[in-house]
């Protein structure tokens, strides 16, 4: 079937950007607490999911998430991020909540979907990563 506006194909930089930002906003959000707010509570929770040693993998997934989330909004090392995010959020889906069924799963699949993309799209439109021809 055709493309209902090929027109917009000139723009196809900017959907890796959009995708960037917005997933980059999501990762600082959620990294910021648990690296200097929630950090004992963050690690009292991984331990209870028996996440081991819990104190040394909240700083791994909270780096991944706030650093990992600035360094997408300059559009730096992109696939790199999104590849860790990637990781993660695999971890997430099927190591902790898949016998929680799709209601659970949707926000952390989105997020995977998005770190995918990246890794295929790279960093699109206004990033460090951007390619010069």
């Amino acid at each position: 079937m055709p493309n209902l506006f090929p027109q917009f194909f000139v723009f196809s930089l900017l959907a890796p950007f959009v995708l960037r930002i917005a997933l980059a906003l999501i990762l600082i959000y959620h990294g910021y607490p648990k690296l200097f707010k929630n950090f004992q509570a963050t690690a009292s929770y991984f331990e209870a999911l028996k996440i081991k040693p819990a104190k040394f993998w909240v700083i791994i997934v909270g780096l991944v998430e706030f650093l990992g989330g600035i360094f997408l909004l300059f559009g730096f090392l992109t696939q790199l991020v999104a590849i860790l995010v990637g990781i993660q959020f695999l971890f997430i889906i099927f190591g902790l909540k898949i016998s929680k069924g799709f209601k659970e799963l949707e926000f952390d699949l989105a997020i995977l979907a998005m770190a995918l993309a990246l890794i295929f799209l790279g960093a699109g439109a206004f990033g460090v990563d951007l390619p010069y021809l």
